[in-house]
Parts: structure tokens; C-alpha cells; sequence
């Protein structure tokens, strides 16, 4: 299965490939992870550009909005309100005014004014101080009561002749008064927090209009770091290529001991969008037999073609992956004879320089092993007769008895005399190629 995963045969070539191809691709790793840094800042960056142009309009608009609406006095909506009074009141303050001043000072009917009778007192505490000095400071205070009615009296006159109809005006100070409620619904809900608002919100703007880093900046950092990451990774490319083509060439050697000598193999790489492990999808392709057309390994290859691919390949992998053990389960399935034969020499051949575990049905290949276990299932009784349960029996056949019995089970299914003459042929030949192996 991990044949057909583009990931797992990519980390085949690139184990096969050495120090220098993974060093390589360690680059391309390292290449990878900068550029979305900087990718990732710049998207980062043209979120909060989207957010922070938002918000210069937003605050554009209210700044141009609160600047045109000249808000420099936090009173004004006060002033503005008393003077509309004082405008819809105009002749009813210019009678009260009038009134006030004949009161005080001035006025045509026979009764005085608070002016004449205080004139009158004066002048009658002019006389008795003559007579008693002690009184000489309530003289005083009748004099600057004098003095005050009548200035009074000169004010009032004034305000009241000052005192005149506006209609223009007071369309004003009401549309004024409008447009400051309106601010103050928006921003307020006073003006004085209507002003506030407008001074921090041009801090504000400033600050939004002065940001550091510009987002071109980040664009060509992002660029900058894509650019390096397509050029490493096509080294990493080349040194694929250049590996691919030598593996081809080693696995093609090890199949054709194996009854494989007219298979056509060869590692395709198609460029694909730049990863932490490269540019690369990598796929073995593969045509059995002359005339076939190469196609995708795991598309073609039968079980038995498969078995002995998987076996050249480990082979191929024998001084790379650094393995100490290696497990074949029935990497024979699917062939016989001269085939199985070929797996076995392949098998003892690995043996050398690693242990091999292999599961097989095979006497050819159970025959060339140093060590052999027979594993079958047995269902036992528990609790007494009452419960079954299957299980799992290994036994090392350390006897060579044993071990030429099981043979011959695998070779003809029973201990029959051929079959045990068949097995200690095996077992002869598989000790002859043991030690030719091992004089070589």
C-alpha cells in the first residue's frame, strides 16, 4: 500500500538519495517555513490594511464632519438657546425693560420713582446729620443707593432700546441649534463629549496615517521569500532527478535475478505547488513485460511482480535506510520455482549485514533461513470445558528432523517419502549456498 503513497515514495528516493539530497531538502524545509512567516504576516498585514483603511474613512468623514461644525465652545449650545429666547421674547422684554426704568428712574405719571424718593431721603438725612453725625454712614449708603438706581435705570434704558426683532438671526440660532443636536446625537450625547470625541479621534487619524511597515514592503519580503523557495526547491528537483535515475538503474540490477529481466521501471517526478519537502510528486512506474506501456506501479504490478519489486527495493535500501531488522510478510506470494528460488538467495543474500524476519508458505524460502518457527493456531478449552478460545503457537524447530518434516508439509502437505526427500534436498541446497556465500 505505501507503494501507491506519493509521500512515502518520495522519502524513499530521498533516503536513497544520501546526506546531500536530505540536506537538500532540510533547505527546502527551512526555505518553506520562512515564506509563510512572510506570507502569513502579509495576509496578516492586508487583514488589518482592510481594517485600518475602514477605519481612516470612518474617521476622515467624522473628523471632516466635526471640523466643518466648528465646536469650540462646550457652552454654545447654552448661549445659543438663551439668545433664541431672548428672540422669540423681544417686545415682551422691551415693555418689562421700559417698565423697570420708570420704575427707577423716569416716568410721566404723577406717583416717584424708586429715584425721587431716594432723592427725597437723601435729602432729609443731609439736614439730621447736621444735627447727629452718627447717621453720616447711612447717608452714605442712601447716596450709593442713589447712585445705583440710577445706573440702573441708565441700563436698563439701553438694554431696552437695544432690544429689536430678528427673524434672520433667529432662523440662525435655530439651525445652529439643530446642527449641534444632531452632533450631539451622534457623538455626544453632549457637546462637551462631542469635543473630546473630536480631539481624540484626529490623534487617532494621525496615528492611522503614520503606520511603520508598509504593506508593499511586506509584499516584496513575501516575494523575496517565494522566489528562494522555488529556487531551492528546484534544486532539490535536480538532485531528485539526478537519484531517481540512479535508483531505476540499481532496482533494475536487483530484479533481474529475480525472473525479472525485461521490466521497465523508472521514477516519474511531476512538478507540484512548493511544500516543506519540495516541489515533487513522486510515483514508480512500471511495465512488466515488452510492449507494455509503463504505468503507475500499484495500477499494474500483480501480486507476485509486486513481491519481488518490494524485495529489490529493500535490497536497493540495504546499506541507506540503516535498518537493523527487516520483515518480509510472504514477500513470495504469488510464484514458484526458479522465481522462489531467487527470492531465497535475495533473502540470505540481505541476511548478511542485517537480521531478516520472513513470514512464508514457501519451502524453498523457509529452507534457506538459519532459524525456522512453524506458526499455526490451536483452539483450546477454559473454565472448565465450557469456553473455546483460538491461539497462537510458536514453536522453533531447532531439530533438523523437525524442521525437514515442516518442509516437506509445505512442499506436499504430508511426510510422505518423497516429499521428505524433497525437503532434505532443500535443506542440503540451501547449506551449499550458505557456505559458498559465506567462502565469497
Amino acid at each position: 500500500v505505501q507503494v501507491g503513497q506519493s509521500t512515502r515514495v518520495r522519502d524513499w528516493l530521498d533516503l536513497f538519495g544520501g546526506d546531500d539530497l536530505i540536506q537538500k531538502r532540510q533547505q527546502v524545509s527551512v526555505a518553506y517555513s520562512a515564506y509563510q512567516q512572510a506570507y502569513q504576516t502579509l495576509e496578516k498585514r492586508r487583514t488589518s490594511e482592510r481594517e485600518r483603511l475602514q477605519q481612516l474613512d470612518l474617521l476622515t468623514y467624522q473628523v471632516q464632519e466635526l471640523s466643518a461644525a466648528n465646536l469650540d465652545d462646550p457652552q454654545e449650545m447654552e448661549l445659543l438657546t438663551q439668545e433664541r429666547e431672548r428672540l422669540n421674547h423681544v417686545v415682551d422684554l422691551q415693555q418689562m425693560s421700559y417698565k423697570i426704568y420708570q420704575s427707577l428712574y423716569q416716568n410721566d405719571a404723577e406717583s416717584p420713582t424708586a429715584a425721587d424718593l431716594l432723592g427725597d431721603s437723601e435729602t432729609i438725612l443731609n439736614h439730621i446729620v447736621e444735627f447727629d453725625s452718627q447717621l453720616q454712614p447711612i447717608l452714605e449708603l442712601v447716596r450709593d443707593a442713589v447712585a445705583t438706581v440710577m445706573e440702573v435705570g441708565r441700563q436698563i434704558s439701553i438694554y431696552g432700546e437695544s432690544l429689536e426683532a430678528d427673524p434672520q438671526r433667529l432662523e440662525e440660532v435655530e439651525e445652529r441649534i439643530r446642527e449641534l443636536k444632531q452632533i450631539c446625537r451622534k457623538y455626544g450625547p453632549t457637546l462637551t463629549e462631542a469635543i473630546e470625541y473630536y480631539q481624540r479621534i484626529q490623534i487617532e487619524l494621525a496615528e492611522l496615517n503614520n503606520q511603520e511597515q508598509s504593506i508593499e514592503s511586506l509584499e516584496q519580503q513575501e516575494q523575496v521569500g517565494l522566489q528562494y523557495l522555488n529556487q531551492i526547491s528546484q534544486q532539490l528537483t535536480q538532485l531528485r532527478r539526478q537519484t531517481a535515475a540512479n535508483l531505476a538503474s540499481h532496482l533494475l540490477a536487483e530484479l533481474k535475478p529475480l525472473a525479472m529481466e525485461k521490466v521497465k521501471f523508472q521514477v516519474e517526478i511531476t512538478p507540484t505547488s512548493p511544500t516543506a519537502m519540495g516541489a515533487d510528486k513522486i510515483t514508480f512506474m512500471f511495465s512488466p513485460n515488452p510492449g507494455e506501456p509503463i504505468q503507475p506501479l500499484t495500477e499494474i504490478a500483480s501480486g507476485g511482480e509486486m513481491s519481488r519489486f518490494l524485495l529489490a527495493l529493500k535490497a536497493c535500501f540495504n546499506q541507506q535506510d540503516g535498518a537493523e531488522t527487516m520483515i518480509f510478510d510472504e514477500i513470495d506470494v504469488g510464484v514458484s520455482g526458479r522465481v522462489a528460488q531467487a527470492i531465497a538467495e535475495k533473502l540470505h543474500q540481505l541476511s548478511q549485514n542485517q537480521q531478516v524476519l520472513c513470514v512464508t508458505h514457501q519451502p524453498l524460502v523457509a529452507a534457506m533461513a538459519d532459524r525456522h518457527f512453524r506458526v499455526d493456531k490451536q483452539v483450546i478449552n477454559k473454565n472448565g470445558n465450557t469456553e473455546q478460545r483460538t491461539v497462537v503457537r510458536v514453536t522453533s524447530l531447532d531439530n533438523l528432523n523437525t524442521r525437514r518434516d515442516e518442509l516437506a508439509q509445505l512442499a506436499g502437505g504430508k511426510s510422505a517419502n518423497q516429499a521428505i526427500a524433497f525437503a532434505e534436498s532443500l535443506l542440503l541446497q540451501a547449506a551449499n549456498h550458505r557456505q559458498n556465500q559465506g567462502e565469497e
